[in-house]
């Protein structure tokens, strides 16, 4: 099956399991996705693996920035309707407080979207979405 038509089948159906699947990191991670009309939400559970201080136990920076990456470039493939990943340029993250060994949350907006270029903010939180532990800026090239 081509990359096109699981993009529609995931639309159809509101499943982005099979789409993140594809993608070993993210399926190490356990990443999910859930939509809400036009809203997509990632979900990040709690796992030993994804710990960089056992500790606390607090999420290992990598691992947050990893999972807005990833956010980021499935939320542009699925509102795009793209048959390609877009290819990143550049990714900045501000780690704004810790990321606790819980449920993790992700959001993204496109704030530009070109003809060959999208710029995408992403925030990440974990108890309440107005308290986010860390926020990106990223800029895609798109074909």
């Amino acid at each position: 099956m081509d990359l096109k038509q699981l993009l529609k089948e995931a639309n159809a159906d509101n499943d982005y399991g099979r789409l993140l699947d594809l993608v070993p990191y993210a399926r190490f991670i356990g990443m999910a996705c859930e939509r809400f009309g036009d809203e997509m939400v990632f979900r990040l559970p709690p796992k030993e693996q994804n710990l960089g201080n056992p500790m606390l136990p607090a999420l290992h920076g990598g691992v947050i920035a990893g999972f807005m990456e990833m956010s980021a470039i499935l939320q542009l493939m699925v509102l795009m309707q793209t048959t390609r990943v877009p290819k990143i340029v550049d990714f900045s993250i501000d780690y704004l407080r810790a990321g606790y060994a819980r449920e993790t949350y992700c959001e993204c907006k496109i704030t530009r979207q070109g003809r060959r270029v999208a710029n995408v903010s992403v925030s990440c939180w974990q108890t309440n979405r107005k308290q986010p532990i860390a926020t990106a800026r990223a800029h895609f090239l798109i074909d």
